[in-house]
Parts: structure tokens; C-alpha cells; sequence
């Protein structure tokens, strides 16, 4: 089997497991049940699964059983869907599809999409505590960094960054890079770091896939803006040009197409180099690196 079949055969079986887990971690809360339903809702409106995927192929290549991490998988997950979730609201992107669904607020209203996004997020920190696959001192690890990469200093940060861009004029490629690395990097590169603490990797192995997260995140998101002009909107589950009909800064945008896509190589690249240096041969790892650079939704 190639590396390419390998990593197709990985990336369908693990979406497949995790989208299995997922409503396992809300169906029996002592909760109101219309909440139950927003929150399993956007839990099962499908997507990539990138950001499980992620720690789930990192553990992959440090020879880590994938059990271990599946907890903190759905966990990271939880917290991208709240996210999801908040960012299609009126208030912010006001959105009325997500992933070719209606959005949640859509179905539920605004109040109770709100709330299942604070319920999703809540919940995350929990289903981390209580994981019987990790000792304590891996679980206040993960409950810190996680903190971090979704709030203040992190994702909740770059969607405000995001929010005071579109107010002004002369926005700097170096203020996107910032918004979209808190934003949208911070938390892909959480789900890489998770992995390397469930499989105890050393100090100087962390740092290395801090680094190479950091660019895979920022070309996730170059990527992201480029098929928002090229790509198929059918494909994606949402209108082309959704960025430039919502006033949005993007990397075509400042840089032109051309020059959004040697940005897109640039970090491709720097990732690879990052993983290159670790001990470890994260196969997988360099795979999902390539599929982020070529995917076409």
C-alpha cells in the first residue's frame, strides 16, 4: 500500500471513529433536551475531523495505542464545533449554511445555539478529566494548553483580532498572519502538542511539532482562503466568495492569487522541515502535510 493509500485508509477510518465517539459524550447528560440536540446537531454535521486526525497521527507516529488519545480527540473536536457554532451567528459571520446543513442557530434559534456552543465547550474540559487512558499530571497538561490555544491568547483572541480587522483599512500581511495563527492555528497546533504529551515526547520533540503545527496552521488557512475563490462550492457545503461578500481581509486579497499561493508553499515547506527534524518518522504527519496543501474542500 502507498503512503498516500495509507493515509487515506487512516484518515477514513479515524473520521469514521471519531464521528462514532462523538454523540456517545453528550447522549446521556442530565441536561434539557432540546440543548442535547443543538449540541449533537453540529456534533454530527460532519467535516474533516483535521484537528483529531491531527493527535490521534501524531500518536500514530510515536507507536502510541490510538485509545489513549480518543478522549481528548472528541475533546478538541467539542471545542472546534462551539467555535463553529459562534462564528455562524448573526452577531458574527451570520451564516445560514455550515457543511451543506442548515446552521444550528438556524434550527434552534440564537439563544440556544449560544448555549450549546458554552455547553460543547464545557464539556471538553470534562471528558478530559475523566479519561481513564491518561495519568493526572497528562490531563492538567492538557486541560492548560487547551485552555490557552481556545481562549483569550488563542482562538477566542484572533476571532476578535478577526472582528476589528474588518474595520479598518491598510491591513498588513503580518496582522493576518496573527489573526489566523490564534484563530484557526492555535488550536490545530494544540491537537498536534496533545499528542506529543500522551506519548511523552521530549521538550526539545514538543517544540519541533509546536513549529511545524504553527505553519500547517497558517497553510490550512491560506488554503482555506485560496478555494474561497477557486473552490467548488458544492464541495465545500458553502457559497464561494463567502469571504469577499462578508468584507473579509484574505491572503489573495493582499498578496493576489499567485502570491497567496507561494505563501501556501512557503509554509508547506517550513512544516516539512520541522518534521524533519524530529527523531521519530511521522509518516502520516508528512502525509496530512501534503493533503492540506492539495485538498479541494
Amino acid at each position: 500500500m502507498s503512503e498516500q493509500q495509507t493515509l487515506s485508509r487512516f484518515l477514513e477510518d479515524q473520521k469514521e471513529e471519531v464521528e462514532r465517539r462523538l454523540p456517545g459524550y453528550v447522549a446521556h447528560l442530565d441536561s434539557p433536551e432540546v440543548l442535547v440536540s443543538a449540541m449533537r446537531y453540529s456534533l454530527e454535521a460532519g467535516g474533516k475531523r483535521l484537528r483529531p486526525i491531527l493527535l490521534l497521527a501524531t500518536l500514530e507516529g510515536y507507536g502510541v495505542s490510538l485509545e489513549k488519545g480518543y478522549d481528548t480527540a472528541c475533546a478538541i473536536e467539542m471545542v472546534h464545533t462551539y467555535s463553529l457554532i459562534h462564528d455562524d451567528l448573526p452577531a458574527m459571520d451570520n451564516d445560514d449554511m455550515r457543511r451543506g446543513k442548515p446552521t444550528n442557530h438556524i434550527i434552534y434559534g440564537e439563544a440556544m445555539a449560544i448555549l450549546a456552543g458554552d455547553a460543547l465547550l464545557t464539556q471538553s474540559f470534562e471528558i478530559i478529566s475523566k479519561s481513564a487512558y491518561l495519568n493526572d499530571s497528562e490531563k492538567a497538561k492538557l486541560i492548560l494548553h487547551l485552555a490557552q490555544a481556545a481562549g483569550p491568547k488563542g482562538m477566542v483572541g484572533g476571532q476578535v483580532a478577526d472582528m476589528e480587522a474588518e474595520k479598518k483599512s491598510g491591513l498588513e500581511v503580518s496582522d493576518l498572519e496573527y489573526i489566523h495563527h490564534h484563530k484557526t492555528g492555535d488550536l490545530l497546533a494544540f491537537a498536534i502538542e496533545a499528542g506529543a504529551i500522551i506519548a511523552s515526547a521530549d521538550e526539545e520533540e514538543c517544540l519541533l511539532l509546536r513549529r511545524f503545527a504553527k505553519n500547517l496552521g497558517l497553510a490550512f488557512q491560506i488554503k482555506d482562503d485560496i478555494l474561497d475563490v477557486e473552490g467548488d462550492a458544492e464541495e465545500m457545503g458553502k457559497p464561494a466568495g463567502s469571504d469577499e461578500t462578508n468584507g473579509k481581509t484574505t491572503y489573495p486579497k493582499l498578496l493576489g492569487m499567485e502570491g497567496a499561493k507561494e505563501k501556501l508553499d512557503m509554509h508547506i515547506q517550513n512544516a516539512k522541515e520541522y518534521l524533519l527534524q524530529i527523531k521519530k518518522d511521522h509518516k502520516l504527519l508528512h502525509e496530512l502535510t501534503r493533503y492540506v496543501a492539495e485538498r479541494t474542500r
